[in-house]
């Protein structure tokens, strides 16, 4: 595996793979690497991509009440689970690299970005179509691997890429999920033993969800308070939202019908987990 810390050396190695036939696989993330970022990485070596993974703490994505340099940075673990997933290249800058100047320049998707998450962390999704924005652009053409965890980040990144008419296929990965359900986070190490033991809690909300539209519930405020009720029982649980919505834009839908995600969000003290489910309703 080839590590480059430079947007130039980042570039000119994905032109030679491109050059030589090979289509590029890009994997953005934030490293502290967990078997959800390999599963992302190792999708994209399954599809014979030249597969390129990067790890950059994002600063544009934190608000100024969230602990950036508290967020774990393992920069020799998370290069030994690249190279073992088959990554190809790992591009790692510095800060400095990628933010050379005061940025005067965000990307705003609109409307997809607005509701849960975006009323929650209000800077956040400006922060995160951005530093992909600039990573699209770095990398070229190219298959762009991300996780469903972040189900309305999926969707900003690709909404920005069809509207700008960028040479990237965004791909959606599935979940991975702990032996009890939970689904793996770089935040769960912050996770104490009790809240640990409750946090699946979520995705018992939203699968309750799931099976009472299953079963015919077509309301949507009645599918919400069934998941509210069941992460406000969880005394170690604050509820930040839980919402059924259209899958695609994020919008309200009620009666319910199409593409929808069951997206929830709760604190365990002061880490902050989020979780969905989708499903298909004719």
């Amino acid at each position: 595996m080839e590590t480059v810390s430079t947007i130039a050396a980042f570039r000119a190695a994905l032109d030679e793979r491109r050059a030589a036939g090979r289509t590029v696989g890009l994997v953005p993330t934030m490293g502290a690497l967990h078997a959800g970022h390999v599963s992302l990485m190792e999708a994209s070596v399954a599809d014979r991509c030249a597969t390129a993974a990067t790890v950059f703490v994002n600063p544009l994505q934190f608000a100024p009440t969230e602990d950036l340099s508290a967020y774990p940075r393992p920069f020799e673990d998370d290069k030994a689970k690249a190279e073992s997933a088959g990554v190809d290249l790992l591009f790692h800058p510095s800060v400095e690299e990628m933010y050379p100047e005061p940025v005067l320049t965000n990307v705003h998707v609109e409307r997809v970005s607005a509701r849960l998450e975006g009323a929650s962390r209000p800077t956040h999704f400006d922060g995160v179509a951005t530093v992909v924005n600039k990573l699209f652009s770095m990398a070229g053409p190219c298959r762009a691997y991300f996780g469903e965890k972040d189900w309305q980040q999926l969707q900003v990144v690709t909404r920005m890429a069809h509207d700008l008419s960028m040479p990237v296929e965004v791909v959606g990965c599935p979940i991975v999920r702990d032996h009890d359900g939970l689904a793996l986070s770089s935040r769960n190490v912050y996770l104490d033993a009790e809240q640990r033991e409750a946090a699946p809690v979520i995705q018992l909300a939203l699968k309750a969800g799931v099976a009472s539209i299953q079963a015919g519930e077509r309301s949507t405020e009645a599918v919400n308070e069934l998941m509210a009720s069941i992460i406000e029982a969880e005394p170690l649980a604050q509820l930040d939202y839980a919402e059924v919505v259209r899958a695609d834009t994020l919008d309200p839908v009620d009666p319910l019908v199409g593409p929808l995600r069951l997206l929830a969000v709760a604190r365990f003290g002061t880490t902050r987990l989020l979780d969905n489910l989708g499903l298909d309703l004719p």
